[in-house]
């Protein structure tokens, strides 16, 4: 009977931990995914049937519409499900995922927004010189709206992109895994190097089923989570992770007519690009992220960000405390 009981309490702990009264972080992260992923499937099961007699199965694409919608949906579950985790699954307040509104936090919104704009510009201004990019016009939309409306409307979407993204990979799922690995023979530090390579590939995978994914665009997506993931590092905040990311796809979708990591549904730009050149250096049908401007502006962005965080706090450290668990007092 001794034994039945010791063995019970072993399977026990492997799923819960006693010490913080919750889940362990595995299950913790497990749980979320399969919530999302359900949510998901869920939401298209009921938008699919409703834009079934659109454009949707024409040459022309998706309906913008209906695209719209989903986006908007997804956004909605992302956000509602990680809201929920951090009450039930966490035990912590919602704020403790790199969501503080102060003046340090809209100084770093501010600036990534502007970084990750003239990254993207620069890139535009790089192809253009080299002759791989045709303007055939301007101020296009697909979408059944004069062109100020969808603009707009395609700005909101990308900044809830940008938001319920970082949100989700770096804010929700790096903290948790950062804290689960904070333990035995591992410190803080190798906990978070480790929960940033594992939450970039995650990343990178859910971006492989994209319009037009190849292992390489996988590789350079996961690049592009560790670079995402690397202000949230630094400063313990998601403020220029989603600056950056806002402004990435935003300038590089509305503003410069690319296709997004393989999306080009919005079709809805300031520029009616047409992209030529050498698919290494533009990255093709998937857009110049999976080109080598796209990887040079990582590069270039990171050490932006850097100097930004050196600059504006007067130090430069990891946030060790994201793999640290600290009880919400009200929970």
């Amino acid at each position: 009977m001794k034994g039945a009981i010791t063995k019970m309490n072993y399977i026990t702990q492997l799923f819960w931990n006693p010490d913080d009264t919750r889940l362990r972080a595995l299950w913790r992260v497990v749980l979320h995914f399969a919530a999302i992923f359900v949510g998901l499937q869920i939401t298209s099961a009921i938008v699919r049937p409703l834009f079934a007699g659109g454009e949707s199965s024409s040459a022309s694409g998706p309906d913008p519409i209906a695209s719209m919608v989903a986006l908007l949906l997804t956004g909605l579950i992302y956000v509602v499900i990680t809201i929920a985790a951090a009450r039930f699954l966490d035990r912590r307040s919602f704020s403790d995922y790199g969501l503080v509104w102060n003046t340090q936090w809209r100084r770093d919104l501010l600036f990534g927004l502007l970084l990750g704009g003239l990254l993207m510009g620069g890139i535009f201004v790089f192809e253009l010189a080299m002759g791989w990019i045709t303007i055939e016009g301007m101020f296009v939309t697909r979408m059944p709206f004069p062109f100020f409306v969808a603009f707009l409307i395609f700005l909101v979407q990308m900044t809830l992109v940008g938001t319920y993204e970082e949100l989700v990979f770096r804010g929700y799922q790096l903290k948790n895994i950062a804290e689960g690995l904070n333990t035995g023979p591992l410190d803080s530090r190798t906990a978070l190097f480790l929960a940033w390579i594992v939450t970039s590939v995650l990343f990178g995978l859910i971006h492989a089923a994209n319009p037009g994914a190849t292992w390489g665009t996988t590789l350079k997506i996961t690049l592009a989570g560790i670079f995402l993931a690397l202000p949230f590092l630094l400063t313990g905040e998601l403020a220029l992770s989603i600056g950056v990311h806002i402004a990435w796809n935003f300038f590089q979708g509305n503003v410069f007519g690319f296709p997004v990591s393989g999306l080009t549904f919005f079709r809805t730009s300031i520029f009616n690009t047409v992209q030529g050149g050498p698919d290494l250096w533009t990255g093709g049908s998937f857009g110049p992220e999976a080109g080598l401007p796209g990887f040079i502006g990582i590069v270039a962005g990171s050490m932006a960000m850097i100097w930004w965080v050196k600059h504006s706090r007067g130090t430069l450290d990891l946030s060790l405390s994201l793999a640290e668990f600290r009880r919400s007092p009200t929970k």
